[in-house]
């Protein structure tokens, strides 16, 4: 194809015309070029008929230039020794053949092809050209034949130029049709003058120097029916093919020209007439008038962004226009027709003015001259809408004030969604006292109740609900109270006319729904779409902390629970289907099913809170919510996030911190997560069943693909509750052999070949041993919860499978000496370094604190019994407030000078092991101070254990609470190892309700709780104090609020974590010193107010995080950097200050 033959040059032509004759319709409907490009790109993908013959032209041609190439290359690479071997750091043989032709061959041959194919399309293009300027020499002689034939001026001062085409039309012949239009002229004249005009170029018109006179007589031919056709004729060809600054002269005429017409002839129509004659000569002429305005107001917003000078102009004419009869009003029996009537029947949804108030450069000039000279716009739309809410019926009146109304609705509610136009308000009316934004909603929710029945789009329900919707999307000026109050005015009606606040009256109302307690209505109205309307509301207040905590008296959760129950028995009694038989489900299966998961999905949405969670685990309902959860959560959903499908990601998390939430989630999600990440990092579950699996690929994956599983096992694994029971007792399968394609379907399995890899066997199983493995050990993350540490130490060992494969990382087995630094090298050491060190972010560096003398301890030692009328504790907090402010690192703790039955677990030794190096690390106990802590932990096991309820329902309460006492330790090391004196301090903190929630051992499954409360499992420290974190962080701190949701994590979840362990791994010694010393003299709620102050003082790095899908690994490996409780005091008693009476009190 070198030298491309006339005969081959036509035959491609062909080809392709081929082509692009087959594709027109799917290239003539791509939005641009680019669009264009990319569905000829992927074509083959998109369509069936592919195999076009200029498809196969270009195959047959590719196959005959490198054909013989490719077979002499494969026979060249297959005589080589080694070449075709496939492994790490090779090329495949079909790689190796592609790199060597495409060095050569192939590049000849494109750069041949695209030369050959410029050819071709060049000539298309040239011939295509060529046809275009035939048809269009054919169109003039056309026009030219007919302007001869039909336009001849025989007038007696006609020249003989006008025997001619007017295809290039002279300034002369311009100025004699203007002199011919004037109004002194006969009438023949004048339409014989307008015809020549229609058929000249409007262009040559509109520039000549007559245009001013031409206009002007245009203007005045317009009132005459006989000529106004060929007016309209030519202004329409003009507003279709002239540039703005031309056609907005155009435009301004005529509405001049339709505003004179209107104060001329006076139309009216009597009050009560039900309709008018549009085919009445003068009402036609102005319809279709009104008619060519409003086509070019709606495609204008298209030019005036090119030309923003004339914008002005335009929108000032129509303003004028519009406003032009309501500046004079009439008055008697009869109404004035205006403008605006017959515009509203042309386009009644007003798409003009939305098309206007569209881009934000057209909308502050229709918003400032609404403001500064055409308010009575407004008052005239307000008008319509006060005068329509009085009525009763929409057929009554006629058909144009109706249209009018839906016409000034649709203004109005356009121009209130934006700030500048709420600002135009409150409008002052005439005969009714000023009209506020608040007014006007008020006003349309009236009519809405007055026409209940949405039948069609126009009705005036349809129409105000969407302008309510909008408003609801985008401010929030329905937050108001008459608005609320008239939006519930039926429910309180139907409530016996019980007033209180909105959130209450939806609450009682619902209750009463779900309870069919309402005799005013019908069964099927309580439990169809009004109940699951309500309903809904009601999910949306009590789904976040604040609102959850105005309904919570009302016990939603138990109705809906009752309500389930009773639904699903219906479900139970439909007889088993019998074969042959008609297995159709009738209509009212089919509402049960529907009306059951709208039960479900609202029992669900409690556990988007940490209390919320409390609530639904006592309805006994949640293993089904967590069932229904999952067969949504697994729709193919292409749209949406896998972590945030129907906002189930932070759910999912949420629900996964607690015992009896991760073991609902077991034989569900746990299993899709551990196959899904199995999947990315090793094999899917689809090649295990095929005969011929998908290849394993050999080059390295990419950790992003990665990152959403790992984050997802991380916030299921992110408790030491769920920890616990997904780990407990379940020892590791150790399998003498396992299959390249076997896959784990549990977290012990996934730590069996992950992370816990002690043998050839599993290091020959995995496909990508040192991706896989450094993978697991990413999840030491799961070591920073210390109870969750102690876990896996004890059941598995974690630390000397660790060590034991640093040993034998070395070169040479035989010697010690050198090591070999890898990835997994490093990541194992600093899995070992991370749990075998304690201490807070300062203190790795061994820094060195002592106590010093201070106010709060000189009036400790002073005399208990004050002189003044304060009490003890207040004295105290003020003293211990200075102190804090003023000395903040004088509370480091300091040394001063028969429980045999009870028996330790492994996971207490390990974690007195782990606070005795602590101990030793700070220098606070003496090296054999083991034997007292062990003592302490003793006495403390058997003093709790009186106070627990037995319960077999949960791994964590089965042999009371799992984890290590963290605060007992705490104690102990306060005091500097003194057994007794760490007793009696700690007998005497279980007696105030502090204990409660510093002291997860000693609240776990207490006697002091109800019953349904200690059995649930679920700690006060999450369903109270990690639920008001959520609540004070919304609205102290929205940012960080937001970040959590985004990344499908929850700040509880977190706090949880740092409170059970005390802060240990997070805060310095000191820090955890004023933590336990703050909550028992100021008070348990400063725990919240802590918590709230840490992510606010992290607020930066949570935001920074986020983006890059780190906030979990963060929050969990780093220490809280920088944060002394000092620098933040006075913002917690910012806190107690406003928050104390609803957080304490429920505490």
């Amino acid at each position: 194809m070198s030298q491309l033959s006339a005969e081959d040059e036509v035959e491609l032509q062909s080809l392709l015309k081929q082509l692009l004759k087959s594709i027109s319709d799917k290239i003539s409907g791509a939005p641009s070029t680019e669009c264009a490009e990319e569905l000829l790109l992927h074509l083959e993908e998109t369509d069936r008929n592919f195999h076009y013959e200029f498809v196969k032209y270009l195959r047959q041609h590719v196959e005959n230039s490198m054909g013989a190439v490719v077979d002499e290359e494969l026979k060249n690479l297959s005589r080589a020794e080694g070449q075709h071997a496939v492994g790490a750091g090779h090329d495949t043989l079909t790689h190796a053949v592609t790199r060597r032709t495409r060095d050569s061959a192939y590049q000849q041959m494109t750069q041949t092809l695209k030369n050959t194919m410029i050819v071709v399309v060049e000539s298309l293009i040239n011939k295509f050209e060529e046809d275009q300027l035939r048809k269009e020499e054919m169109h003039r002689e056309m026009e030219s034949s007919q302007s001869n034939s039909q336009f001849i001026d025989n007038c007696s001062d006609s020249d003989s130029s006008f025997n001619q085409s007017y295809a290039f039309i002279r300034q002369e012949q311009l100025q004699v049709l203007a002199e011919k239009l004037d109004s002194n002229k006969p009438k023949e004249v004048r339409c014989e003058a307008l015809r020549a005009l229609c058929c000249a170029p409007p262009s040559d018109v509109l520039s000549c120097e007559s245009w001013s006179v031409l206009r002007k007589n245009l203007c005045v031919a317009l009132s005459d029916p006989d000529l106004s056709e060929n007016v309209m004729q030519f202004f329409a060809k003009s507003f279709s093919s002239s540039p703005l600054n031309v056609t907005r002269e155009i435009y301004t005429s005529l509405g001049k020209s339709v505003e004179t017409s209107f104060l001329i002839h006076k139309l009216s129509f009597p009050s009560g007439s039900a309709a008018v004659n549009i085919n009445s000569p003068e009402i036609s002429q102005l319809l279709k008038q009104v008619r060519l305005l409003n086509d070019f107001q709606k495609e204008v917003t298209n030019f005036w962004i090119r030309h923003p000078e004339y914008m002005e102009e335009i929108i000032e004419s129509t303003f004028s226009l519009l406003s032009f009869h309501h500046e004079r009003g009439s008055t008697g029996a009869e109404k004035m027709l205006e403008p605006v009537h017959l515009l509203a029947l042309l386009d009644i949804k007003a798409t003009w003015f939305i098309k206007w108030m569209h881009g934000y450069y057209s909308r502050t000039v229709v918003l400032r001259l609404l403001e500064r000279k055409y308010k009575s716009l407004i008052v005239a739309a307000l008008q319509q809408c006060l005068h329509y809410s009085v009525q009763r019926s929409v057929y009554s009146r006629k058909e144009l004030e109706y249209s009018s109304f839906v016409h000034s609705l649709c203004v109005l509610g356009k121009l209130i969604i934006y700030t500048n136009g709420r600002k135009l308000f409150p409008v002052k009316v005439r005969k009714h006292k000023p009209v506020s934004l608040t007014d006007l909603i008020v006003i349309l929710i009236n009519i809405m109740y007055r026409h209940p029945r949405p039948l069609l789009s126009l009705s005036p329900s349809c129409l105000v609900m969407e302008v309510l919707w909008t408003l609801c999307e985008r401010t929030e000026c329905l937050l108001q109270t008459p608005v609320i109050g008239t939006l519930l005015a039926p429910v309180i009606a139907l409530l016996a006319g019980q007033k209180t606040f909105a959130a209450h009256i939806i609450a009682e109302f619902t209750l009463k729904l779900l309870d069919k307690t309402l005799p005013s209505l019908s069964e099927s109205d309580a439990t169809g779409a009004l109940c699951g309307a309500f309903i809904f509301v009601c999910r949306q207040i009590y789904n976040t902390c604040k609102g959850l905590q105005v309904l919570r008296t009302y016990g939603l959760h138990i109705a809906l629970a009752s309500a389930w129950k009773k639904t699903s028995s219906l479900a139970e009694r439909i007889p088993t289907p019998v074969p042959g038989a008609n297995t159709a489900k009738s209509t009212q299966e089919m509402h049960n099913l529907v009306w059951e998961e709208t039960l479900l999905d609202s029992l669900l949405n409690f556990a988007a809170t940490p209390k919320g969670l409390l609530l639904l685990q006592q309805t006994g309902a949640i293993n089904e919510c967590i069932s229904y959860m999952f067969s949504r959560f697994t729709r193919k959903l292409q749209q949406v996030s896998r972590c945030e499908k129907f906002g189930y990601g932070v759910m999912v998390t949420q629900v996964a911190a607690t015992a009896p939430g991760v073991v609902a989630l077991q034989s569900s999600f746990v299993q899709a997560l551990v196959v899904e990440l199995w999947s990315a990092l090793e094999c899917g579950s689809d090649d295990i069943r095929v005969v011929h699996p998908r290849p394993t690929p050999m080059d390295h994956t990419d950790g992003i693909c990665h990152k959403q599983s790992f984050l997802s096992l991380v916030n299921l694994l992110s408790s030491s509750q769920s920890v616990w029971e997904l780990l407990g007792r379940r020892s590791l399968a150790n399998k003498s052999e396992y299959t390249l394609r076997e896959m784990p379907t549990s977290i012990p399995d996934l730590i069996d070949r992950l992370i816990v890899v002690n043998s050839d066997v599993k290091i020959q199983s995995l496909f990508h041993y040192e991706q896989s493995h450094t993978f697991g050990l990413l999840l030491s993350v799961l070591c920073c919860c210390l109870d969750s540490f102690l876990l896996l130490e004890s059941q598995y060992n974690i630390c000397s499978v660790l060590l034991q494969g640093q040993r034998e990382n070395v070169p040479d087995p035989d010697s010690t000496e050198a090591i070999i630094i890898d990835s997994l090298s490093v990541e194992r050491n600093h899995v070992l370094v991370r749990v075998n060190v304690v201490g807070g972010p300062s203190e790795r560096k061994l820094p060195s604190r002592r106590l010093q003398e201070c106010e709060i301890s000189k009036f400790l030692a002073s005399s208990r019994e004050p002189k003044s009328e304060e009490s003890w504790l207040e004295i105290c907090k003020k003293h211990y407030c200075k102190a804090m402010m003023s000395k903040p690192n004088t509370l480091t703790g300091k040394e001063e000078k028969n429980v045999k039955n009870a028996v330790l677990s492994s996971v207490e030794q390990l974690g007195i092991d782990t606070c005795l190096r602590y101990g030793c690390f700070l220098k606070l106990l003496p090296e054999d101070a083991k034997n007292e802590l062990v003592l302490l932990t003793k006495h403390i096991k058997t003093f709790l254990s009186s106070q627990r309820i037995t319960s077999s329902s949960q791994l964590s309460l089965q042999d009371g609470y799992l984890g290590h006492d963290w605060l007992s330790s705490t104690v102990f090391l306060l005091m500097a190892g003194n057994t007794d004196r760490s007793l009696d301090l700690l007998l005497s903190l279980s007696s105030l309700l502090t204990s409660a929630f510093i002291w997860p051992a000693r609240i776990h499954a207490s006697v002091h709780f109800a019953k349904e409360v200690a059995e649930s499992g679920i700690s006060p420290v999450y369903w109270c104090t990690a639920h008001y974190v959520e609540m004070l962080l919304k609205a102290e701190v929205p940012l960080v609020h937001s970040a959590f949701r985004m990344s499908g994590f929850t700040p509880s979840q977190m706090c949880f974590h740092w409170l059970t362990q005390c802060f240990w791994n997070y805060l310095d010694w000191t820090e955890i010193c004023h933590y336990v010393c703050t909550c028992v003299v100021m008070g348990p709620d400063y725990q919240v107010y802590l918590c709230v102050a840490i992510l606010k003082h992290l607020q930066p790095e949570i935001l920074q995080r986020t983006q890059s899908l780190e906030l979990q690994v963060f929050l969990k490996e780093e220490p809280i950097r920088g944060f002394r409780f000092s620098s933040y005091l006075d913002f917690m008693l910012d806190l107690e200050r406003r928050y104390r009476n609803i957080v304490l009190t429920d505490m």
